[in-house]
């Protein structure tokens, strides 16, 4: 079984920055795609950044640039750090671990992942 627990999540201004944090229990967690989406109320939710097990990030349009994503086996850890936030960057953001699938690609789509923290809210305000 494995759990994830986000961390980090707040409320900012824009042009501000946050690096949320996730820890994952479980010893397969450095051999697995890992990921960060996000999700709007009303929306449906969608990735932001994915990582394989090389430390390759995968980036979706709206973290080009903006968002690093990031992981730590020696900790079981992954990063995002999130710079120049805008208000449409306002979400919960979740990170997600596929432990089914083995291999160099990472997919950015939510089915391919199937554990799930419980989130942490950003809020970009002014």
């Amino acid at each position: 079984q494995v759990q994830l627990v986000e961390s980090g999540g707040g409320s900012v201004q824009p042009g501000e920055s946050l690096t949320l944090s996730c820890t994952a229990s479980g010893s397969g967690f450095s051999r697995h795609c890992v990921g960060w989406f996000r999700q709007v109320p009303g929306k449906e939710r969608e990735a932001v950044a994915v990582i394989d097990t090389n430390g390759r990030p995968t980036y979706t349009d709206s973290a080009k640039g903006r968002f690093t994503i990031s992981r730590d086996g020696s900790k079981n850890a992954l990063y995002l750090e999130m710079n120049k936030l805008q208000p449409e960057d306002t979400a919960m953001y979740y990170c997600a671990e596929d432990t089914i699938r083995v291999g160099d690609y990472c997919y950015t789509l939510v089915p391919f992942y199937n554990y799930w923290g419980q989130g942490t809210q950003v809020t970009v305000s002014s």
